[in-house]
C-alpha cells in the first residue's frame, strides 16, 4: 500500500467521528452566533440587562443573555439548570439551628461583615490579652 492509500484509510473513520460529534453537540451553531453577538455588544458597552436595563459588564452575564435569546428563537440549547438551593421537603431542622441563641443583638451584623486587617489584628490582641489574664488568675 502506498502512503496515499494509508492516509485515505485513516481519514474515513475521522470523517465519521466528526459527523457523530457534530450531531451530539450540546449547543447549535445559532446559539454560538447569539452568544458571540452578545459578547460583542457587551464589549461595545451596548448590551443591557432585562429588567433593570443596566449596562452588562460581566462576561458570564453576557453569555447567559446570548443563550437566553437563542432559546427564545428555538436554537439547540440545553435547558436551564435548576437552582441548587432547593432542599427536599422531608429534611428536618439542622442541629446547629437548635443550638443557636435567641439574643443575637449587634453581634449578628458584625459577623456578617468581612473582617479587615485592622479588625483581625484587634481580635488577635484581645485573644492574647485574655490568655495573659487567665494565666495570672491561676
Amino acid at each position: 500500500m502506498s502512503k496515499q492509500d494509508l492516509s485515505l484509510q485513516k481519514s474515513i473513520p475521522m470523517i465519521a467521528a466528526k459527523r457523530k460529534a457534530a450531531s451530539q453537540r450540546r449547543y447549535g451553531a445559532h446559539a454560538q452566533q447569539k452568544v458571540g453577538d452578545a459578547m460583542h455588544e457587551m464589549k461595545l458597552g451596548v448590551l443591557k440587562s432585562g429588567r433593570s436595563n443596566k449596562k452588562v459588564s460581566s462576561r458570564k452575564q453576557a453569555i447567559a443573555i446570548g443563550l437566553s435569546e437563542a432559546r427564545k428563537e428555538g436554537a439547540k440549547v440545553p435547558t436551564r439548570r435548576k437552582a441548587a438551593s432547593k432542599r427536599k421537603a422531608t429534611a428536618g431542622p439542622r442541629k446547629a439551628a437548635s443550638k443557636r441563641q435567641t439574643t443575637a443583638g449587634p453581634r449578628k451584623a458584625a459577623h456578617k461583615r468581612k473582617a479587615t486587617a485592622g479588625t483581625r489584628k484587634a481580635a488577635s490582641k484581645r485573644k492574647v490579652a485574655s490568655k495573659r489574664k487567665a494565666r495570672k488568675l491561676r
